[in-house]
């Protein structure tokens, strides 16, 4: 907008410069057209009567005109004035040019001010002087100089005020739609912009996204339900069939590959629902209470230590004390353990896994890093998606769901997920907004 208006004041002021200069060569034709005609009418008594004639014309001309407006001057061959408003010729003024013609002129600058005219000698050697004043042109100028400052002025502190004013409305628009968008980010899909909506593009604009969002949210309850139902339905048959298997004698060893079979395939089941459950309520504060995370972190780092340790890993913690989060503790405490659980999984004996809990600005950091094989580059644009696994992980016990998991708890509690380049291993922050001070 600021942009907008200096180029509505440049072009309003380069339209005065144009007007002020066209003034300027019509006060100029103007005083020449004036110097022109005096000329004229001495031309005509000189050529009746010669020096005669052009003394009277000058004398009367004299008579009427004040000499700040006017010179007039006509000397003898010795230098005697004749007739006039000048007692003595201007020291330093050269004559040019022929009779009575109106050019060459010249600038001729006295202490009563600056005048602009001719002077020449007659034939006979008489010295002639005619000039008009430039004041009226110089004062009228100066005046007209004078207004352009006060409009350039006034337009400029328009222009800015005007500016500002539509930019304050263009940018409290953008606004909504801005706060609207980052709450949909933190996982908000019901939130919406607020009534009125004006008429214009920007009232369509936020009604297009409000509906987009609509149906963003249908879509998005239709998946979950579609997950519960899936995992609800399936889990209790399997259920009912693991009972039976308990009535089956003399196969224990198939009995128990079946059981654990049964058992994975339920534990997948309750991911998904977990997974499902923490994505719904994305976004709404409700459920959350004030929570130690440096105690939570410490704790389930208590428990895999010794995981870490039987398989000779180097595991290690460095937590801040006091991070005061708002969350759930039951998914805060899955977030960390899935986290270390993968890390314990795919590192190698020798490798390091460390936990680290920092605050940085208005957000405390949660970092769980590892020296092992990384994450492969064929899944890491799809590492967060439901049963995502890389070829290279097939023989590992698993089912893709630990990432996922960890993506819908951190979004269910507002923690941003970031996954800085490592040289070696693998590493995941998760930035938690900390906990608003009452």
């Amino acid at each position: 907008m600021l942009i907008v208006a200096a180029g509505i004041i440049t072009l309003s002021l380069s339209a005065m410069a144009l007007q002020y200069r066209i003034t300027a060569q019509a006060l100029e034709a103007r005083q020449a057209e004036v110097l022109a005609a005096d000329l004229t009418g001495f031309a005509q008594f000189y050529e009746q009567r010669r020096i005669p004639g052009l003394r009277e014309a000058i004398e009367a001309r004299a008579a009427v005109t004040p000499p700040d407006a006017a010179l007039y001057l006509l000397q003898d061959r010795n230098g005697t004035t004749l007739a006039g408003n000048l007692p003595a010729w201007p020291e330093g003024l050269t004559k040019a040019g022929e009779m009575f013609a109106p050019l060459p002129a010249q600038d001729i600058n006295l202490p009563g001010g600056q005048y602009r005219g001719v002077a020449r000698d007659l034939p006979g050697g008489f010295p002639l002087l005619a000039a008009r004043s430039q004041a009226p042109v110089t004062q009228t100028l100066a005046d007209l100089r004078g207004t352009i400052l006060w409009v350039a002025a006034g337009l400029s502190a328009l222009a800015l005020v005007a500016g500002w004013l539509v930019a304050r409305a263009v940018v409290g628009r953008i606004h909504r739609v801005n706060t609207l968008a980052d709450r949909v980010a933190e996982g908000d899909l019901s939130a919406r912009l607020p009534d009125p909506r004006g008429s214009d593009e920007f009232g369509a604009l936020e009604t297009h996204f409000n509906a987009m969002l609509d149906r963003i949210e249908a879509l998005n309850r239709a998946t979950h339900r579609l997950s519960d139902n899936i995992a609800h339905e399936l889990r209790t048959p399997l259920n009912r069939i693991r009972q039976r298997l308990d009535r089956i004698e003399g196969q224990d060893e198939a009995v128990a590959a079946i059981r654990a079979d049964m058992a994975g395939t339920i534990r997948i089941f309750d991911s998904l629902l977990d997974i499902s459950g923490a994505e719904a309520a994305s976004g709404q504060r409700p459920g959350l209470v004030p929570l130690n995370l440096s105690e939570i972190a410490a704790e389930v780092f208590e428990l895999y230590e010794p995981l870490a340790e039987d398989k000779g890993l180097a595991a290690s913690a460095a937590i801040a004390p006091d991070a005061m989060i708002l969350g759930e503790r039951n998914l805060i405490a899955q977030l960390v353990s899935n986290l270390l659980d993968n890390a314990i999984k795919y590192c190698a004996p020798g490798d390091a896994v460390s936990l680290t809990l920092t605050v940085d600005g208005d957000r405390h950091v949660l970092s769980l890093a590892d020296t092992g094989p990384g994450m492969p580059e064929d899944i890491r644009a799809t590492m967060f998606d439901r049963f995502t696994r890389s070829a290279r992980d097939r023989e590992t016990s698993g089912h893709g769901l630990g990432l996922a998991l960890v993506q819908a708890i951190a979004t269910r509690h507002g923690a941003k997920l970031t996954l800085p380049s490592s040289d070696k291993g693998f590493r995941i922050d998760i930035a938690w907004p900390k906990l608003p001070r009452s």
